[in-house]
């Protein structure tokens, strides 16, 4: 199901910021999942032609999956209506220049396959195979699944794809499909109905130069901290730890960066004034960086207390089994029978039987871990019941 957005773009008093400010939007370099509804809605920038705006994030590629509805073919491309559910857009696919000056390679393969049949290995034919592999993949009949990635176009008052990449996907169980079902709900809450701001230190050129440099430095520490967390929680598979179990892991860091000398150094921060500053950035890097993880969901405090448990949501199996405890409990009422129980319902039922501290964004991970397991199902958007 799509999700409702509110479309800023509508709104008469909104206006596109300025095009040397696109870039510090993470989706304008990224190849956006969007609904085919939502590309042809898109409004076109009034400052850069082949440039879309939704929802205030400036746009120029997309990433489409859909079944092809019509094909049309000349002697340079094929041009493909996708249908995602929601629209049909074209989508111009070229031809590669070798396969229209060689001619087809399944019958150009098909002419060579018997100097191979003594199982003798052949170079040129298994270069002829990978060929004819990849020449089936690109050509696509009515009814096939097809996904295209391309810079979006305006051509005689129609939208098209420009197809940078193009192929045939096989999904007989539709394993694709329902991956790609469950993943754009999620983009489109967590980035594309998010509109994009700019804060003062970008709108206003005054203070761009040392502060914007500051702030992207610190962000840079910060971000390859937080991979460096998570890369420890997926590796070490932990169920709980406590800061001091990764604070060494975020030293290099700190040690790389560089350390303030003495006159610039406060004034009132004397020798004996507190630790080193080297122990405060690594310290403050931490606090930070767990705080991401908790924003996320990926860690938690089961009880708040001095010594700072951390517990890695997804391998705490009782809060698992609690979980699945109240979706088999609820399920059962009348009122949750035939729809099942809202995922606000279940956090409530959580913090009350478990712990206070538990996030909406870490049952989300509990209830997509236990819907991987087939523990349960989600009926709608917000709405799981038990198997």
């Amino acid at each position: 199901m799509q999700p409702e957005a509110k479309d800023p773009e509508e709104d008469s008093v909104w206006e596109e910021p300025p095009s040397m400010l696109w870039g510090l939007d993470p989706m304008f370099n990224a190849f956006t999942r969007l609904y085919v509804k939502d590309i042809l809605q898109m409004r076109e920038s009034c400052q850069v032609s082949g440039i879309y705006f939704y929802n205030s994030h400036p746009i120029f590629k997309v990433d489409v999956l859909g079944t092809v509805v019509y094909k049309r073919e000349r002697e340079d491309f094929f041009c493909y209506g996708v249908d995602d559910g929601t629209g049909v857009i074209n989508s111009l696919c070229w031809k590669d220049e070798q396969w229209r000056d060689q001619g087809d390679p399944a019958t150009s393969g098909a002419r060579s396959f018997g100097s191979s049949a003594r199982g003798d290995f052949n170079p040129a034919n298994e270069l002829k195979k990978l060929r004819q592999a990849q020449h089936s993949s690109s050509h696509l009949e009515i009814g096939e699944l097809l996904r295209v990635r391309g810079p979006v176009k305006t051509s005689r008052q129609q939208r098209e794809i420009m197809a940078s990449t193009y192929y045939k996907v096989s999904d007989p169980v539709m394993a694709v499909q329902i991956s790609w079902m469950m993943e754009v709900p999620q983009l489109y809450r967590q980035c594309y109905d998010n509109p994009f701001h700019l804060d003062s230190s970008a709108q206003n050129p005054d203070i761009q130069g040392g502060s914007a440099s500051c702030s992207g430095s610190a962000s840079y520490l910060l971000g390859s901290a937080t991979r460096i967390l998570k890369d420890f929680l997926k590796e070490k598979e932990v169920t709980r730890f406590r800061p001091y179990d990764v604070q060494d892991l975020l030293q290099p860091l700190v040690s790389r960066q560089p350390q303030k000398t003495a006159a610039e150094q406060e004034p009132e921060a004397g020798p004996s004034s507190g630790p080193p500053t080297s122990f405060k950035q690594l310290r403050e890097l931490l606090q930070k960086s767990l705080q991401i993880l908790q924003d996320e969901g990926l860690v938690f405090h089961k009880v708040k207390s001095q010594d700072e448990v951390y517990h890695v949501t997804e391998r705490d199996k009782d809060l698992l089994m609690a979980v699945r405890d109240i979706l088999r409990e609820d399920c059962r009422r009348e009122k949750y029978a035939e729809k099942g129980c809202h995922i606000l319902h279940v956090l409530s039922s959580v913090r009350q039987r478990y712990s206070r501290n538990v996030s909406k964004a870490a049952l989300e991970l509990v209830l997509k871990a236990l819907e991987c397991n087939s523990d349960i199902i989600s009926t709608s958007d917000s709405h799981y019941t038990i198997l």
